[in-house]
């Protein structure tokens, strides 16, 4: 699903005009499918409470139609008008014919209405400005949303809804006005807007839903920035005959662990083993090598040379590229720690690939050894992926993480053309950016995944379905997919506060097997 600027959302509904779909079919559309929404998240519809804050434009003649469907459907509906709606609107008449209650919030007195309407409201919902406000916030609109927000404050219980996006947040660069709502949901219309995956407007937006109003898809397959969904990832995942071997799943040699970081090593090659990999190999210092032994059954060994117990030696490269050739990916970072022995163990490792060599992963400590490499990219293959943090990130790019967060995915894609790799930039709604400008974004923003740990899996999940035949951008697309929705399932049993990292590993298959029984 393709991911539309301010712009580019303006032209595809010109577009649409030109092929019959006129505004006011799409408006209707769009009231309908955010009524449907609503009625969704609130389940049972019949006397819900449910106030509107309608605006002068647009989004507010979208939030007239969804309250006449909403309160055909039992509803108990209020809207407060924030300007005059010019008496041939045929969605404000139709609105009238029903006796919906309607107040004008055109000056400060009203605001004593939209204060006794609030504690009895099971639901707000903001249909103020859409994509086209991006000016700030003024007038009788601030006092308004802050008593919305005391509101909340009160009533925990209260849902904001927001109609296309919060009003105040600016929907291409995430921007927001300080008077800019946090919504518990965000309704947003035709596809989703660059400006929700962004901070700080994606503190703002909770769970993000994309209402389909009719517009077809080919109006846009010239973006090249796309929301990653179940449906593409689907076509994606890797075939599995019933002749197959282990070899036909590929092999994945992964290289990590440290005296301190022992975990790393395990968390890796199970995240590799659990979407699939059909061996997986993990080289690791030879005093290690019995601990996990213990741990990982699965996997067979490369133990490596030791600089120090538990630090792997610089030595080591020279092993390493002998078995390259018995493998198809080569994952290397996780828990390798930032001794000097291992730094010049994996520059002597990754800077003296053949240009035509098998792909790389690249996690942890090996991005905190390119940070500390003048022009790295041009050293190393372009058949690499790399799996930074925002910490990471910045320390790569010479940014501060704020300044990161501030434009993820424009970062992500300038970088990923830069240096010619790919790019996962992990955190809330993980970027992946391909060297050729295409970007896709993961739906999932799951506190829970905040923990030590989570990335190894990702890294290994990523390696694993790189391993069975998908493109570096396809598989990290797979594996940010797989790793968000397991950490979905883990939330939904066991909540975001205490998930960790293993909890992951038996949610990643059963993820897969959804997918593959899931025929809709």
């Amino acid at each position: 699903m393709k991911i539309l600027t301010t712009n580019q959302m303006r032209q595809v509904e010109q577009d649409c005009a030109k092929v019959g779909l006129p505004a006011e079919v799409l408006m209707e559309n769009a009231g309908k499918a955010v009524a449907e929404e609503v009625r969704r998240i609130l389940g049972a519809i019949d006397n819900q409470h449910t106030l509107f804050l309608i605006g002068p434009g647009n989004n507010g003649g979208d939030g007239l139609v969804a309250a006449r469907y909403l309160h055909d459907w039992g509803a108990k509906v209020n809207l407060c008008l924030f300007s005059q709606r010019t008496p041939d609107d045929p969605n404000f008449k139709l609105v009238q014919e029903r006796g919906i209650a309607c107040i004008e919030v055109t000056q400060d007195e009203a605001l004593d209405r939209l204060n006794e309407l609030l504690p009895s409201a099971n639901v707000v919902i903001d249909a103020l400005f859409g994509t086209g406000k991006s000016r700030p916030l003024r007038g009788i609109f601030l006092p308004a949303l802050s008593r919305v927000n005391r509101a909340k404050k009160r009533q925990p219980h209260l849902r904001i809804i927001a109609l296309d996006l919060p009003s105040g947040l600016n929907a291409d660069t995430g921007a927001v006005d300080p008077a800019c709502l946090y919504a518990d949901n965000t309704i947003t219309l035709g596809f989703p807007k660059p400006g929700l995956f962004n901070s700080p407007g994606a503190k703002r937006v909770g769970k993000i839903t994309v209402a389909d109003i009719g517009i077809p898809a080919s109006l846009a397959e010239q973006v090249t920035k796309e929301l990653i969904n179940e449906q593409h990832v689907k076509l994606l995942l890797p075939q599995r005959p019933l002749e197959a071997n282990k070899g036909s799943f590929g092999r994945v040699l992964v290289v990590a662990g440290s005296i301190n970081y022992i975990g790393a090593a395990y968390l890796a090659c199970s995240g590799a083993l659990r979407v699939g990999a059909g061996l997986v190999t993990l080289a690791t210092v030879t005093s290690l090598q019995p601990i996990l032994a213990s741990k990982l059954t699965e996997v067979t060994y490369l133990p490596l040379p030791q600089s120090h117990p538990g630090i792997v030696s610089p030595a080591a490269a020279k092993l390493i590229h002998q078995e390259l050739d018995h493998y198809n990916v080569l994952l290397l970072g996780c828990g390798l720690g930032q001794n000097q022995s291992a730094i010049k163990f994996i520059k002597s490792t990754i800077f003296r690939l053949k240009p035509a060599s098998l792909p790389l992963v690249l996690d942890a400590d090996a991005l905190n050894t390119l940070a500390q490499t003048p022009n790295w990219w041009q050293q190393l293959t372009d058949n690499a992926i790399l799996t930074p943090h925002p910490g990471e990130m910045a320390r790569l790019v010479g940014l501060s993480v704020n300044e990161v967060q501030s434009d993820r995915v424009g970062i992500a894609r300038r970088t990923a053309l830069e240096w010619h790799k790919t790019i996962v930039l992990k955190g809330a709604y993980t970027v992946v950016a391909a060297p050729d400008g295409q970007s896709r974004v993961s739906p999932v923003a799951n506190p829970g995944l905040a923990s030590a740990g989570t990335g190894d899996v990702l890294a290994g999940a990523i390696a694993g379905l790189l391993a069975q035949g998908l493109s570096l951008f396809d598989a990290a697309t797979c594996g940010v997919f797989l790793h968000g929705e397991a950490g979905e399932m883990v939330k939904a049993r066991l909540g975001d506060a205490g998930m960790i990292a293993t909890d992951l590993l038996p949610a990643l298959p059963l993820i897969i097997k959804q997918l593959k029984e899931n025929q809709t």
